[in-house]
């Protein structure tokens, strides 16, 4: 059984009531939300993308894919943290390390999942 694909956006829900009884900056919340939303968003058409791309024999391209849409995510996300941060300096830093948080759990179950993923047979490929 692997671990649960989406756990990050479980995580997204428990940070709400951290940021509601914590009495901290929804602005901070709300921008860490929607960068996390979109960013997330993106990797879903960018892994699509790029399972396209391998089908038709395109690695160069499947790769490109997903290496500008990483970089890409990356500017989003810290671009979000930023404005967050001229708004409201608050809401800046509660941003950034709700986005931290997200990554770390998003990353770490990503490596996990890789434990529990079956290997394709010798001679199947």
């Amino acid at each position: 059984m692997s671990p649960p694909k989406y756990v990050d956006l479980a995580v997204l829900a428990a940070a709400l009531a951290v940021f509601l009884l914590g009495g901290l900056p929804m602005l901070g919340f709300a921008v860490g939300a929607a960068a996390w939303l979109a960013q997330r968003g993106i990797q879903v058409l960018a892994s699509r993308r790029a399972a396209a791309e391998l089908a038709a024999g395109r690695r160069q391209r499947a790769m490109a894919t997903i290496a500008a849409t990483t970089l890409g995510r990356v500017w989003l996300m810290a671009l979000a943290v930023l404005l967050a941060g001229l708004a409201e300096r608050e809401a800046g830093l509660t941003a950034g390390i709700l986005l931290a948080a997200l990554f770390t759990v998003s990353f770490a179950a990503q490596g996990i999942a890789h434990f529990f993923d079956e290997e394709p047979e010798a001679g199947s490929a």
